[in-house]
């Protein structure tokens, strides 16, 4: 099936350049946006993005994964073309990141049993800020891991403890399922969505707080983090009027959806990717009514601070290590 001939203007060259579709003769990549500067080290807020491909022949099973774009998701290496509709829907002395280990990541912390999840748990056990850590749909990847040990001890004047509750349990996604190219591989990952949607996730995290806290009473303030998949967990949690987190991260976040940020109060911050879809992450940051920080790594692909990231890449790994400096001191003003 051609989705090209669905796809109108904008929508169609966003297709084109993640990958979605196969272009004509005459086509061109998309190119970034002028609002952002993909060579700048700066912490600016620019919002971009493309809309969300929709497809009128998608089949009622379909309908409900729509909103995720599958094209966010191939991982770096195995990038190509595929025929798969669109799916699912302080002080900078403070932060010391340490040197990004590009292969071969031995991971810090440990794995426990929190609140009936194994949970990768690192960080100083003095600790008294916490950071629920969801994470993309590859599940405990390095680079994830990683990710989580920075945060947990890169900030000597703010020490958070981190805990990534595995909610797939042992069940990720399998990279051999992407590029979905075949009608096998479509239908396993349709199934995978929906057996793990965002909102059942979301649902089990603030009892998962509670079970958190009760092992590690010492914990007094929470933030959330996201990717991906998980990005979406957190607007859905922080969007509650009753959410125990002072703060959340939605790092390259899939099916961002403005309604979504009309109903959250606390301070969040976005960092969006170039193939994030613009009209919507302009308009979610529009809707955010409290503290924020929204901005676009304009050369980076969706997942570039998580599985997906290559870190062998020096440019790669320079915005990985922006990415988690950005997140840290946006986090060290509000948890």
């Amino acid at each position: 099936m051609s989705l090209s001939r669905h796809l109108p203007g904008s929508r169609r060259a966003a297709a084109v350049a993640s990958g979605l579709i196969t272009p004509p003769a005459s086509s061109q990549s998309l190119p970034p946006s002028s609002l952002s500067n993909p060579n700048s080290n700066s912490n600016s807020s620019p919002s971009i993005s493309t809309p969300l491909a929709q497809s009128r022949n998608l089949t009622q099973s379909n309908r409900s994964l729509h909103l995720f774009n599958q094209s966010q998701l191939i991982p770096r290496s195995t990038c190509k073309m595929s025929t798969m509709p669109a799916q699912h829907g302080h002080s900078e002395a403070c932060c010391n990141i340490p040197p990004v280990v590009s292969k071969g990541y031995d991971a810090k912390g440990t794995y426990e049993e929190v609140g009936g999840f194994k949970s990768y748990v690192t960080g100083p056990k003095d600790a008294t800020k916490g950071i629920i850590s969801i994470y993309d749909i590859f599940g405990f990847y390095p680079q994830t891991l990683q990710g989580a040990d920075i945060l947990a001890t890169a900030d000597h004047a703010n020490k958070y403890r981190i805990f990534m509750p595995d909610w797939f349990a042992g069940e990720p996604c399998p990279i051999e399922w992407f590029p979905p190219d075949t009608e096998e591989k479509q239908k396993k990952l349709g199934g995978f969505f929906q057996k793990n949607p965002p909102p059942g996730v979301a649902a089990k995290v603030p009892a998962y707080v509670e079970a958190v806290s009760a092992k590690y009473p010492e914990i007094k303030s929470w933030a959330i983090i996201g990717f991906c998949w998980g990005g979406k967990v957190v607007s859905l949690v922080t969007s509650k009027p009753n959410t125990i987190f002072k703060a959340g991260v939605e790092c390259h976040p899939a099916m961002v959806d403005p309604a979504d940020a009309s109903g959250i109060k606390v301070p969040l911050a976005l960092l969006a990717s170039k193939d994030e879809p613009a009209e919507d992450v302009k308009k979610f940051e529009a809707n955010l009514s409290g503290p924020k920080h929204v901005e676009i790594f304009g050369d980076q692909i969706h997942g570039w601070m998580a599985a997906r990231s290559d870190l062998e890449d020096d440019r790669v790994r320079a915005e990985y290590t922006r990415g988690y400096e950005t997140v840290l001191k946006f986090l060290s003003k509000h948890v």
